[in-house]
């Protein structure tokens, strides 16, 4: 029994609380109330729906800036005649540019200089 709180469960009083004991006091009475350890619960949880509201909210963002974008974007087509395209064209994960093999450059053919006309 080296701690005090192994001493305080065997019912034992360590020395440093048995002197703040008030003389005439009756030991059989005395209740010896230990602070609860402290619950990290809280503050974990707390920290996850500040993180998942952070992440909503940037969310809920990026699709009202979509919804903006492409009102202006239909309504200057629509007046100004501006047009945007989007090619979306060998980005793929099966792209054929990708897989394909590579064939070696083949060389033109010389033609003569009378081939051309003077």
């Amino acid at each position: 029994m080296q701690l005090p709180e192994d001493q305080i469960r065997a019912g034992h009083i360590p020395a440093d609380l048995y002197r703040q004991i008030p003389p005439g006091t009756d030991l059989r009475k005395v209740v010896i109330v230990q602070e609860a350890p402290r619950s990290y619960k809280g503050p974990i949880v707390l920290t996850l729906v500040i993180i998942a509201g952070s992440v909503a909210v940037l969310l809920v963002i990026a699709f009202v800036v979509q919804a903006i974008a492409t009102a202006a974007l239909a309504v200057l087509s629509a007046t100004c005649g501006l047009s945007y395209t989007i090619n979306r064209t060998g980005k793929g994960k099966g792209s054929s540019r990708r897989t394909a093999r590579r064939t070696p450059a083949r060389s033109l053919p010389v033609r003569p200089k009378s081939h051309y006309r003077k």
